[in-house]
């Protein structure tokens, strides 16, 4: 599933052609994809100005001029892409339709922004944007993990009396937003973290480098465009780099990369997710 790399590289990739923007028509080519798609959906946002594109986790938030947020959730499999931008960021003649278009939005530019998910695992909502506290998939979300309400004094606190490893307390959504399997594993490598400790014995001091480890890589993995792992891809088709880049995470049996270190890299299976590490550098 794209992790919170992937999906803001997509919503930088979008925000050109749609941000500012006048939505003039919208191609439903199936009534949903993990759910149904939202009551009216194509009535409700052709004619809408995208005032704001925005990302929450790993939701796409576009908030429009009709006082109505789009969430745009990529599941397992989904992408965004764009073309026809007529400013020549993207490939300006539109691709022949594909099997797995399920929702076209044309915006009056000429620029076309398709969502295209073979598993249909992604989803789609329409929801008044001064209600977004309340949203089903954004009230219980953690802070993210780039902003300002994440720090060192936060997770501290929030992990000290829990006892379940720090790996599964970290992909928790409601503990920080966003983090997913691929970026908690590297955040940990870096941090020399195991990621079986309990995350209560883990100590404020080991808790400040973490921190700093998980907006480090973050950050890092924005930049080289995400991790092209299966389907990911940017908005303009390109691939994603980053896991060009991975410490541990896909690299069983490979040696540490650590200087003087040649112990293997171990995987492990954590409630039902793979984990990466090295038993001599990580405790």
């Amino acid at each position: 599933m794209p992790e919170l790399p992937e999906v803001e590289t997509v919503r930088r990739g979008i925000a050109p052609a749609m941000e500012g923007q006048r939505i003039g028509s919208v191609q439903l080519n199936r009534p949903d994809l993990r759910w149904p798609l939202p009551e009216r959906m194509k009535e409700r946002l052709e004619g809408c100005t995208v005032e704001r594109l925005h990302r929450r986790s790993k939701y796409i938030l576009c908030d429009l001029s009709s006082g109505e947020t789009l969430l745009i959730h990529l599941g397992m499999s989904g992408r965004v892409l764009v073309s026809g931008d007529p400013q020549g960021r993207f490939v300006n003649d539109h691709p022949a339709k594909e099997k797995h278009d399920h929702v076209v939005i044309d915006m009056t530019t000429g620029a076309r922004i398709t969502y295209n998910d073979p598993r249909r695992f992604g989803a789609m909502d329409l929801f008044a944007t001064d209600s977004m506290d309340q949203n089903r998939h954004l009230r219980m979300l953690g802070p993210e993990p780039l902003g300002n309400a994440f720090h060192a004094d936060y997770l501290f606190d929030t992990i000290r009396e829990r006892n379940a490893p720090i790996k599964n307390v970290l992909l928790d959504q409601k503990v920080v937003a966003g983090l997913g399997n691929i970026y908690v594993c590297e955040a940990l490598f870096r941090a020399g973290i195991d990621p079986r400790r309990k995350a209560s014995q883990i100590s404020r001091k080991r808790v400040d480098q973490l921190t700093g480890c998980i907006r480090d890589v973050l950050v890092e993995a924005i930049d080289a465009g995400g991790s092209s792992l299966k389907d990911f891809k940017q908005a303009d088709g390109e691939l994603g780099y980053f896991q060009h880049s991975f410490d541990v995470y896909g690299r069983e049996a490979k040696a540490c990369k650590n200087d003087g270190c040649e112990a293997p890299i171990r995987r492990i299976s954590q409630s039902g997710r793979s984990s990466f590490f090295c038993a001599q550098c990580q405790r």
